[in-house]
């Protein structure tokens, strides 16, 4: 059941954790998703049955917690998971991103290398309000924008997107493919379906080559989507976790 994390001010979360040993694992969603999706819930059942800590939550904006999405930002999502890990996560964790999710986990990574052991991310999109957003649109739709401050974004999943001009100008704020390497230097899986029609799976394998740690693996699925929660890829996804969180074990 979900609980109310206090994230200081009249800022708040919900969020759902278990407890266990550690490392922890922490899920990080995507964009428009929350706490009560097929990964997340799956891994509850996983950090279950192994006995594991496990924390789950909703960005603002997002599930059960406050907020419109409008307002959402990368810079607030990101607030949002350091709020969790401050305040709601083991001293150890294993941070689970999913698209945008894992654009968040990368960010957190870096903000709390002492705190954040391993990374599994699933089709993670660092960067794409400015590579998959706002580059790719014509002209016209990004002077819409400037001159709207929104525009709606036809989606395949649940109807039209707001796209804000926040979110577009926020999200240059935390990009991490344009600079320098990404100073992350603990073990990371990454997942990416090659029929992934969202986030390109070629990105995955420009995101290994940045990071600085020496333990990086690229798992591609070729027959595989954005999703990749199909009881197959659910499979990796553990698979991947219990590789990663053996490694951030024998860290400790």
């Amino acid at each position: 059941m979900a609980k109310r994390l206090d994230c200081g001010g009249d800022r708040w979360l919900a969020l759902a954790r278990r407890s266990g040993d550690g490392p922890g694992v922490v899920f990080l969603a995507g964009f428009r998703s929350d706490m009560g999706g097929t990964k997340a819930t799956f891994l509850d059942e996983v950090c279950a049955r192994r006995g594991w800590a496990y924390v789950r939550f909703d960005y603002r904006g997002h599930g059960a917690s406050p907020g419109a999405f409008e307002a959402f930002t990368i810079g607030g999502g990101l607030e949002d998971t350091l709020c969790v890990l401050q305040r709601a996560a083991p001293a150890r964790v294993v941070l689970v991103g999913s698209s945008m999710g894992g654009w968040i986990a990368l960010l957190a990574a870096r903000a709390r290398p002492q705190q954040v052991a391993g990374l599994v991310l699933i089709a993670p999109a660092p960067d794409f309000t400015e590579r998959l957003i706002w580059r790719a649109w014509p002209e016209v739709k990004r002077r819409e924008l400037l001159a709207q401050g929104v525009v709606l974004e036809p989606s395949d999943y649940e109807g039209p997107v707001p796209i804000t001009r926040a979110l577009i100008e926020d999200g240059r704020r935390h990009l991490l493919l344009e600079g320098e390497a990404i100073p992350i230097r603990v073990p990371v899986h990454i997942l990416h379906g090659m029929r992934d029609e969202a986030v390109p799976w070629e990105l995955s394998l420009e995101l290994a080559a940045r990071l600085e740690s020496p333990h990086v693996t690229v798992e591609l699925v070729k027959d595989g989507d954005h999703r990749l929660s199909r009881p197959e890829d659910l499979q990796r996804l553990e698979q991947a976790l219990v590789r990663v969180r053996q490694a951030a074990a024998a860290s400790d």
